[in-house]
């Protein structure tokens, strides 16, 4: 199994820590295809209306989920699944989006595009986020990012 993961010395994730309950919203599988994003959004928002998520958080956790599925449609295989949670301690945002490994070859969307037209998600997801990072699995690879929503 491969690990890597991105974050601040001051900011560990909190899944890296020992670990504490979870709230767990749930595990929905999405078709692969571009509309995934959007599905992908309604069922997020509607977590985070349930959890009291404020605002602009619910705005950071809704445009990392986006850009995480996004990535796994136009540049990995079925299936793909999300996945959120929360530590109800910090209130941190756990996302995670699975898939089925790299493809042998880009989406329509990502081939079509100029180099220019597409590569930020990661520096968005940077920006958003308090850690984030990517696990390997046989046969599956999942993205995850951790939104800090304290209050």
């Amino acid at each position: 199994m491969t690990v890597t993961c991105v974050y601040t010395p001051d900011s560990p994730p909190w899944h890296a820590a020992a670990r504490r309950p979870q709230a767990s919203g749930g595990a929905w599988p999405l078709a692969h295809r571009p509309e995934a994003a959007g599905e992908a959004r309604k069922i997020t928002k509607r977590v985070l209306t349930r959890w009291r998520i404020a605002d602009e958080t619910a705005d950071s956790v809704l445009l990392t989920v986006s850009e995480l599925v996004t990535n796994a449609v136009e540049h990995a295989q079925p299936p793909l699944n999300l996945d959120l949670s929360r530590d109800p301690g910090t209130r941190r945002v756990h996302i995670e989006i699975s898939d089925g490994g790299p493809a042998a070859t880009d989406g329509d969307w990502a081939a079509s595009c100029t180099r220019g037209e597409h590569g930020r998600g990661l520096e968005i997801i940077d920006q958003l986020t308090a850690a984030h990072g990517d696990r390997q699995e046989p046969a599956h690879v999942f993205h995850w990012a951790d939104v800090d929503a304290r209050a």
